[in-house]
This record gives structure tokens, C-alpha cells and sequence, in this order.
């Protein structure tokens, strides 16, 4: 109905409800937009892209449904008007239409449902996300492909829900049902008739309230499910339990609503956030930070550490850009640990060098994530190696590339290789990789493993020549790459918590499952607070 009402969240927190009742779960994400995938988008303007595990680029909506069912989605899991319309022409530029006027309807749409059913054998519900709100002029073959699939499918195969907003009037004092009623007018123009309305409010929505909802807009009163403001995300799928989200979708189906869905999980995860033994605060020191959807993944990641320790997780945003003119001390020193994301370009990149140096000199906790692994490879360069000069080719020609663009990298047995001058979409070294671990690093000791598979997005790599000399200034090389060629994690074995790492584990934490280096550092910034 509107933008940021949560269509992400309520996917995937109704997905975990089905998956509690021992249903299997696939969800997808239909996005309108005609980029090809996110991968070129502005972070300021997308939020974050999320990467699979298989190199897909993709919203990131699909980290929630990884964060919720903890099951890893693939390519195949999400798609957008881009890809619809490249395959479409690819095809028609083939021939394959023998001729044939190509249209939106049937072809765009029929590509849309092609993409739907794929592949759905071994599940038992398929949760389709479609990106938008009612009346967007591009999400309008989306909508024509969903009500023809409701006819394809045999019937009671398919299941409509519309999450609509109700907005509070304070003027008034009362919650009005007129916007809902439109939207739904407007889908029942386009052909869809809602079974479920989720209903978002600030406050419980009387009973007079739902039964209108439920004359007008044509639905029965229970399946008008009201979806309240929860302090948690992660309170989602029990609130929506409570309000019989789950029995209405399976009652909408014909099926029954028994066993009962085992919640033991997310009610551990609730009271472990809602009753914190501590508190901890962590400074994210990044370039993105007017925009929080730019680093979704890594803040679910952190408070999935405090949850793994029984903490609170403060978070201090931090512009990089900052420290370029100011020393960060002020900005640091009372923190418990120091977060360096990701990131592209020049912009922000001495700052985020100036807040690695303070964390090592300081003995603070430091997790450096990619773009933050490399700014703390160079820190070192400069200021325990000498190497004044040290810097990335990412910022331009340098006499010394500590960090310098990937040419050629091994995928599994085959050779990937990219120009430095080619296109920007996909080219990067992307999805899940093999590193191998020091037997006797801390890193090892986080992950209670030397063999580890980790999800990566980037260009640029630190350089394997200046290892040598890093090495001998005290940085140590933790991880490598199975051939030994490209560095995957670095960290000073006389510190007491400082890692740096090439990939981006924010991507694999689970809220029932938080990704050891999070548990670790947020660990870390225990203990330093305990010192403090």
C-alpha cells in the first residue's frame, strides 16, 4: 500500500511461522525496478545489496528471509524487471518466437510465472515477495502475472495478501480504514481479491475497526490481522502467531491449522534481547551511515552477537569522513569496539585508516570487514612498516598498491578472469569462497575451524607481495585462499581482539544461529568494557 510498511519482514516472518510447523519454505522477491540486479546501485539509495551464496547480487530483503527460515536463498530467488525484459529480449533476438509480435501480455508475464513455478518441487509453500506498492505503473505486469497464476494454479493453490497501513489521525484522535479500503479497490480492479489483509498500526486496532475492514474491503473478519509495532524484528513471528496470521494463511488453503508451531526458538531469542545481562557500544565507522538499509545485514549481524552474549548492542554512527580533519579520540575512546565495513570508493578512506590505527594503538576490539580489512592492511604499511606511500589503485595510480584490483581468480576449477576497465554489473568476486586458517590464529580459535566458506563482493585485494613485510612488522596473515595467492584475513597476534576480513560474514548471521566472528567481537567489547 505504501513503502516501508515491512513486506520483507512479513515474508519471511511468515515463512518461519510455516517452517515452525514443520512446512518447507521457499520465499522470492519480484522487484520492479529495470536495473538488471542491484549490484550497480547506490547503497544511499537501495540499502545494502545482498550477495548469495551461488554470486547472485540481490535485495536485500533476501537477508531477512535467510536471517528468519535459515534457509540460504540463490539467484534463482529473486528477480527484477531488468532480468525479465534482457531474457525476453535474448530470446527474441534468438528467434525463439518464431516470429511472433512480442508483448507484455502474454510474454512478460508469462516469464514472470515461468519464474515462480521453477524449481518449487521439493517445497511445500512458495512465498512471493512483489516489490512496489498497489498502483506503481511498473509493478503492473507483476500484479497481471499473480492474478493469472490464481487461475493457472488449481484452485486453492494460491493465496493473496495485502499489507496495508492504518494510519493514526491525531487531529481526530482515530484510525481510519479509507486507506485500506482504496488499495484494496484498486486490486480488485486489477483483477485480485485479497484473502488476508495485514493490517500495520501503531496501536491495537478496535473491533469495530476490523469489522469495517472486513465488510468493505470483502474479507473475512479473522483473516483482518493486525501487525503492531514490536521493539524487535525478531518479535515478529511470535506477535504474528498471536494474532493467527499462520491459521489464517493455512485456513485460506484448506488446511489444518494443527500442530501447533514450535516458537521455543524466537521466544529464547525475545527474552534474551528484551532481558540483556550488559551492554556493550560499538562504533561503526563507515560512509553510508545517512542511510541504515545501506548496512542491514552487518547491524542485524552485531545485535546477533549481543543476543549469542546476552548483551545489549549500542551502535555509534560514525561518519568517516570525519576523522580526515579531526583526530577520531574523541569520537572513540569511550567505545567497547571499532567496526570498519565495506565500502567503494575514495571518499571516507583515510578516516576509516585513522579509526584502524586508533583500535590497534588503543588495543580496542576491531573487526574490519572488506573495505575495512584493506584500510588496515594499509594503516599498517604506513605507520609499522614505513611505507608512507601505501595506498589502493582503487583511488588512482599509486607507487605502492598494498591493495590493487583483481585481473584473474580461481571459482572452483575455472578461471575468472576481468578487465580493469569492463563493466561494472556482476563483474566482481562474488558468492561463497574457500579459506584456510592458521592453526594457531585467533581467528581459528573464533571459528573453532581451520576450513571455512565465506561470502564475498569486491575488486580489490590486498596485495600478496608486501605480505612479507607486513608480517615481519607484526600483521599477521591469518587466512589465505586454498592456493595460497590471495589473503582472506589478517590480524596482530598481540592484541587482544583486532581481525580484518575479506568477505562479508554479516551475510551468513542468523538471530538463531549469530556468525562466530560477531559472537566473538561483541565478546571482545565485553570484556573491554569489564577493563574500562
Amino acid at each position: 500500500m505504501v513503502s516501508s510498511l515491512g513486506k520483507g519482514i512479513a515474508s519471511a516472518a511468515l515463512g518461519a511461522l510455516l517452517q515452525a510447523r514443520g512446512y518447507r519454505v521457499r520465499l522470492r522477491k519480484l522487484d520492479p525496478y529495470l536495473n538488471v540486479d542491484p549490484g550497480t546501485m547506490s547503497p544511499t539509495q537501495h540499502g545494502e545489496v545482498f550477495v548469495t551464496d551461488d554470486g547472485a547480487e540481490t535485495d536485500l530483503d533476501l537477508g531477512h528471509y535467510e536471517r528468519f527460515t535459515g534457509r540460504s536463498a540463490s539467484q534463482s530467488d529473486n528477480i527484477t524487471t531488468g532480468r525479465i525484459y534482457k531474457n525476453i529480449i535474448d530470446k527474441e533476438r534468438r528467434g525463439d518466437y518464431l516470429g511472433a509480435t512480442v508483448q507484455v501480455i502474454p510474454h512478460v508475464t508469462n516469464e514472470i510465472k515461468n519464474f515462480v513455478l521453477d524449481g518449487n518441487e521439493d517445497f511445500d509453500f512458495v512465498l512471493c515477495e512483489i516489490g512496489g506498492t498497489v498502483g506503481d505503473i511498473e509493478a503492473m505486469p507483476f500484479v497481471e502475472a499473480i492474478r493469472q497464476l490464481g487461475n493457472d494454479l488449481p484452485r486453492g493453490n494460491a493465496v493473496y495478501v495485502h499489507l496495508t497501513l492504518m494510519p493514526f489521525i491525531a487531529a481526530a484522535g482515530e484510525l481510519k480504514t479509507k486507506p485500506t479500503q482504496h488499495s484494496v479497490k484498486e486490486l480488485q480492479a486489477l483483477g485480485i481479491a485479497p484473502d488476508i489483509l495485514l493490517v500495520r498500526a501503531d496501536r491495537e486496532i478496535p473491533a469495530e475497526e476490523r469489522r469495517k475492514l472486513s465488510l468493505f474491503c470483502n474479507v473475512r473478519p479473522t483473516a483482518v490481522i493486525q501487525a503492531l509495532d514490536v521493539s524487535s524484528i525478531y518479535d515478529v513471528p511470535s506477535a504474528y502467531h498471536r494474532e493467527g496470521l499462520d491459521t489464517e494463511v493455512l485456513a485460506a488453503f484448506g488446511i489444518d491449522p494443527a500442530p501447533h508451531p514450535r516458537m521455543s526458538a524466537w521466544e529464547e531469542v525475545s527474552g534474551r534481547i528484551h532481558n540483556p545481562e550488559g551492554e556493550v557500544t560499538i562504533a561503526i565507522v563507515g560512509k553510508y551511515t545517512g542511510l541504515k538499509d545501506a548496512y542491514k545485514s552487518l547491524i542485524e549481524a552485531l545485535h546477533h552477537g549481543g543476543i549469542a552474549n546476552r548483551v545489549k548492542v549500542r551502535l555509534e554512527w560514525i561518519e568517516s569522513e570525519v576523522f580526515e580533519a579531526k583526530d577520531p579520540a574523541p569520537w572513540l575512546e569511550k567505545v567497547n569496539g571499532i567496526l570498519v565495513p565495506g565500502g567503494f570508493g575514495e571518499r571516507g578512506a583515510e578516516g576509516k585508516i585513522h579509526a584502524a590505527q586508533f583500535a590497534r594503538e588503543r588495543k580496542v576490539p576491531y573487526l574490519g570487514i572488506c573495505f575495512g580489512m584493506q584500510m588496515a592492511v594499509i594503516e599498517a604499511a604506513r605507520n609499522l612498516v614505513g611505507i608512507k606511500q601505501a595506498s589502493s589503485s582503487e583511488f588512482g595510480a599509486t607507487s605502492e598498491p598494498v591493495v590493487g584490483i583483481m585481473t584473474e581468480w580461481l571459482k572452483g576449477n575455472q578461471l575468472e578472469k576481468r578487465a580493469a576497465n569492463g563493466d561494472l554489473g556482476g563483474t566482481m568476486r562474488l558468492g561463497a569462497y574457500p579459506a584456510r586458517l592458521a592453526d594457531d590464529s585467533l581467528i581459528a580459535k573464533v571459528y573453532g575451524n581451520t576450513d571455512i566458506s565465506e561470502r564475498h563482493r569486491h575488486r580489490f585485494e590486498v596485495n600478496i607481495d608486501y605480505r612479507e613485510r607486513l608480517e615481519a612488522a607484526g600483521m599477521k596473515f591469518a587466512g589465505m585462499s586454498p592456493d595460497g595467492l590471495l589473503p582472506e584475513t589478517v590480524e596482530y597476534p598481540d592484541h587482544p581482539w583486532f581481525i580484518g576480513v575479506q568477505y562479508h560474514p554479516e551475510l551468513k548471521s542468523r538471530p538463531l544461529d549469530p556468525h562466530p566472528l560477531f559472537a566473538g567481537f561483541i565478546g571482545a567489547a565485553l570484556e573491554q568494557s569489564r577493563l574500562v
